[in-house]
């Protein structure tokens, strides 16, 4: 067996302790060793859908566990900068409202930020990228904001149609490209691999912690079926995170082209075999998710590489454009999210981590007053 090169930290959670779990679940993996507290930090969230749906996107307790795991761990808040940005189908200020980060920012006093409403600017990568010079070859346009902050990313357990799986990787796509980005759908695998590599050039630190209280299973990233099963996980290698979550899931994880391909150049560890996973042992864990596609990924597919790609410059490259994420907005908007979104979700509700959630509606928050952080006891006790 290889020698252990990455370490990945998961443990088992439950609503009441979900807060403190996070904090542990991020001790545990040593974000401190990751990410300096001395240095600015993107806090990268997740958003799938505008709208809420469970397992979508980051969930409230997620971003809240995180925040507060980083500020009693002596994380100065203006230092701390939560982004998200738009694809062709959601809004990021809307998203933040309805997915109920808004309160959660405002009780910590971090400041949500668009990325739509900062300043672009082209940059010009070191590292081979496998397909992205090639799809924008006017140059790829980055958040400048993003140039030497470190990052947490906030991704959630759930399938892709696009992708097979999505987790820490592919939560740089929605930062670091524009909402053209699903032109990279095509190559998407190859994508993810570039994105790994913009990350170690622009990023002092990249650290991932990622949300499995409630995961996706089947038509990710939007309409699954959310399972409950009680994880968190932490790491400082994205592709080892992405790994052992594929692999809770059922998946092998050398057997998803994007994993295997950013192992193959030693961008992170994608072999079980290779990763230290503390805390909880899941080496026996297996969710049996299948992943599917969508009616608007399955279209997707089949005109970009299926037997109606003759059409693809004219459906998806010219002004007629305009069509796909209307397609999109209708039915996921208008005729999935109230039917069979609507059963999925009261389901969810009866779960406790429902119930989490309606607690979250009504009150903002979960935390009470934060813990003192070390160096501040240290300090006070010196």
């Amino acid at each position: 067996m290889a020698a252990v090169r990455s370490l990945v930290a998961v443990v088992k959670t439950r609503p009441e302790s979900v807060l403190e779990d996070y904090g542990r679940v991020m001790r545990l993996a040593r974000v401190e060793e990751a990410i300096s507290p001395a240095g600015d930090t993107l806090l990268k969230l997740n958003l799938s859908w505008t709208q809420y749906f469970p397992a979508c996107s980051t969930e409230p307790w997620q971003l809240e566990g995180v925040v507060r795991g980083l500020l009693e761990s002596g994380y100065a808040r203006e230092r701390l900068f939560p982004v998200e940005n738009k694809t062709v189908v959601t809004h990021p200020r809307r998203g933040c409202k309805n997915n109920l980060w808004e309160p959660i920012l405002e009780r910590y006093g971090l400041a949500f930020q668009a990325l739509p409403e900062v300043e672009w600017t082209v940059h010009e990568f070191r590292s081979p990228l496998l397909k992205l010079n090639d799809i924008f070859p006017e140059g790829i346009e980055i958040p400048k904001m993003y140039v030497g902050k470190s990052v947490i990313h906030f991704p959630t357990v759930k399938t892709h149609g696009h992708s097979i799986t999505t987790g820490a990787i592919k939560n740089a796509f929605g930062g670091l490209l524009k909402e053209v980005r699903h032109y990279a759908h095509k190559y998407i695998h190859e994508v993810m691999v570039d994105l790994v590599m913009m990350q170690k050039e622009i990023h002092p630190g990249v650290f991932a912690v990622m949300d499995g209280t409630v995961c996706g299973d089947g038509a990710g990233p939007r309409t699954m079926y959310p399972r409950v099963k009680n994880y968190v996980l932490a790491s400082a290698d994205s592709v080892a995170i992405d790994a052992i979550a594929a692999q809770m899931m059922g998946f092998a994880p050398l057997e998803i082209p994007y994993l295997r391909l950013c192992h193959e150049r030693g961008l992170g560890v994608a072999d079980p075999r290779e990763i230290e996973v503390v805390g909880e042992d899941v080496s026996n864990v297996d969710f049996g998710f299948q992943t599917k596609k969508s009616f608007v990924i399955w279209g997707d597919q089949m005109l970009r590489q299926g037997p109606l790609r003759f059409l693809e410059r004219v459906a998806l490259h010219s002004p007629l454009v305009v069509w796909a994420p209307m397609a999109s907005n209708v039915y996921h908007d208008f005729l999935w999210y109230p039917t069979i979104g609507r059963q999925r979700i009261r389901e969810f509700r009866k779960t406790e981590w429902g119930q989490l959630f309606e607690r979250y509606r009504s009150r903002g928050t979960l935390g009470g007053p934060l813990a003192e952080p070390p160096f501040a006891q240290r300090a006070a006790g010196s």
